[in-house]
């Protein structure tokens, strides 16, 4: 007893007891064991940064196995990693240190770099080097999507072309890529041909197998000679077909040929394969051939009749009968048929074409439809119009027009008199009148 009373009060005791996290509960008078279970539901020390000597962590690890000594280790790796940052030398660190700035960059074993396909943003990532198509096809969707840009780019644009394209293998590729867009963007056929009909007068380039228009002749005559076998194929291959078909008409239409004396010509290559392709279409009369017909013919049909008539070829009248013959005999839609006695009519009236107007001396109603189209239009007192082209009122529109030229600032438009604009009715006097008198008593109110 004498000594447990000889012991100094708080004697035994560990000085640095552990505390306890709010959600825990403990007491002084629990083991060892709980006080070692407490401790480690708290929050383990974090890692010693890499650059601490590697002592440090051993004697973590070394305390970590030995609960009892845990406390004072910890304390002591904190002083030791204090102690170490006071006294870290930057200086020496550098000059013992063997990275350098100027070192080859760093690839990994059985990585293959091909620079020449490749190069860097000044960002972290690689892209591939930019490809003739990839340019090509960007042009391209610039034009389809602002075809009113088209002679403002279009110099650019073939700048850009005759720079890429040096070599016979690279101007292939880009006849292939302009043929492939022009008859795959829908409605970009007719830009697809102004850029050909271009592009073969002002690219640089020219091998020895052709120039850019030759080439394109080739390519479109492969497509010309599976013409047999495209319009009966599936419904892809027809719309293929069709694409090339109107492709075709606008090349017609655009691509200028020009010759030693006078102006440019059109192709007359395309003129005889544009008319085998109407008898390949009508030889499958289905409903998709017609309408790709109807469309070809609305398209150049008075370029083609035109064409063939100044050689002395009625090969329009030849396709118009046949075209009567299929709305009488062959199964297409009703709407299809209706569409072919269009075009029909559309050719009767000469292709919509407006007959040029006669000289305005030899001007008159009989040889000039348009003789009344400007003339001006006069109204009854009744409010009905008439013009110069009314009989019961040809002697009062000739009065008109004379008043009118005689005294010009006293009619109006439609004839008139407008010395009378500023008189007033009576009733409409006498309102305002009173008007004016009602407002002038409730101002002086």
């Amino acid at each position: 007893m004498n000594e447990n009373f000889d012991r100094a009060p708080g004697a035994g005791r560990a000085r640095t007891q552990p505390t306890t996290s709010p959600g825990l509960s403990g007491s002084a008078g629990e083991d060892a064991d709980t006080k070692t279970s407490l401790f480690f539901n708290q929050r383990e020390p974090l890692r010693q940064p890499r650059t601490s000597p590697p002592l440090l962590e051993n004697s973590i690890s070394n305390d970590l196995s030995d609960p009892g000594r845990l406390s004072k280790s910890h304390q002591s790796v904190y002083n030791n990693s204090t102690s170490a940052s006071k006294g870290y030398n930057v200086e020496a660190l550098v000059k013992s240190s063997k990275l350098s700035a100027n070192a080859a960059e760093f690839v990994p074993a059985g990585f293959i770099h091909d620079e020449a396909s490749s190069f860097y943003d000044g960002s972290e990532n690689y892209f591939s080097e930019a490809t003739l198509a990839d340019m090509v096809a960007e042009f391209l969707g610039h034009l389809s999507s602002s075809p009113g840009s088209f002679e403002s780019d279009v110099e650019y644009i073939t700048s850009m072309l005759s720079a890429w394209v040096t070599t016979e293998e690279k101007l292939q590729e880009l006849v292939e890529l302009i043929y492939t867009q022009s008859t795959a963007i829908p409605n970009f056929s007719y830009t697809g041909a102004r850029l050909c009909n271009y592009l073969s007068h002002h690219l640089a380039v020219s091998p020895p197998s052709g120039k850019f228009r030759q080439l394109l002749l080739k390519r479109c005559q492969k497509e010309f000679e599976q013409r047999d076998v495209a319009v009966r194929g599936d419904v892809e291959t027809q719309k293929r077909f069709h694409s090339f078909v109107l492709f075709l008409g606008e090349l017609y239409l655009n691509l200028e040929v020009k010759s030693g004396k006078g102006p440019p010509n059109r192709a007359d290559i395309l003129l005889t394969a544009l008319k085998d392709l109407l008898n390949c279409l009508f030889s499958n009369p289905v409903d998709a051939n017609l309408i790709c017909a109807v469309k070809l013919l609305k398209l150049t049909g008075c370029v083609l009749e035109d064409a063939w008539k100044e050689n002395g070829k009625s090969d329009m009248q030849q396709l118009i009968e046949r075209i009567e013959n299929i709305v009488l005999d062959a199964t297409c839609s009703r709407d299809v048929k209706q569409m072919l006695l269009k075009l029909v009519e559309l050719r009767s009236s000469d292709w919509g074409r407006v007959c040029a107007a006669a000289a305005a001396s030899k001007a008159t109603p009989d040889n000039d439809p348009n003789y009344f189209m400007n003339e001006p239009t006069f109204y009854t007192a009744d409010g009905i119009p008439f013009t110069a082209a009314d009989p019961e009122y040809s002697e009062k529109y000739q009065e008109i027009l004379d008043r009118e030229d005689y005294f010009p600032d006293l009619f109006e438009e439609n004839g008139n008199d407008s010395s009378s604009e500023d008189e007033m009715d009576p009733e409409i006097e006498e309102a305002f009148e009173t008007f004016c008198l009602e407002s002038e008593r409730k101002q002086r109110q």
